[in-house]
């Protein structure tokens, strides 16, 4: 019996910026929401956020786990996959201790 996680590759994340208006990202598991000001994106690396203005998806792939993206780019932020919790810790947690 083989055990997957010896054998299984660790997760690959390319993100790649043409001067500002187009972007292609791998590892691409799921588009969360999109809107031309903003799309949501989960990855094998996490969720990962773009901002802009006029964005649009040029093309989305799930079978090869690639997006393109065009538009004027503003920013790319990671976010953990949990949501954005820190070490365990709820919103409520985070303002009271």
């Amino acid at each position: 019996m083989i055990d997957d996680k010896k054998t299984s590759k660790p997760p690959v994340q390319n993100v790649l910026l043409e001067n500002r208006e187009k972007l292609g990202i791998s590892g691409v598991l799921d588009v969360e929401s999109f809107d031309e000001h903003s799309v949501v994106v989960d990855t094998e690396m996490g969720i990962l956020i773009i901002k802009g203005e006029d964005l649009h998806i040029n093309k989305l792939s799930i079978d090869n786990s690639e997006l393109s993206i065009e538009g004027y780019i503003e920013g790319i932020e990671y976010s953990d996959k949990d949501g954005g919790k820190s070490k365990g810790m709820g919103f409520w947690a985070k303002m009271f201790r």
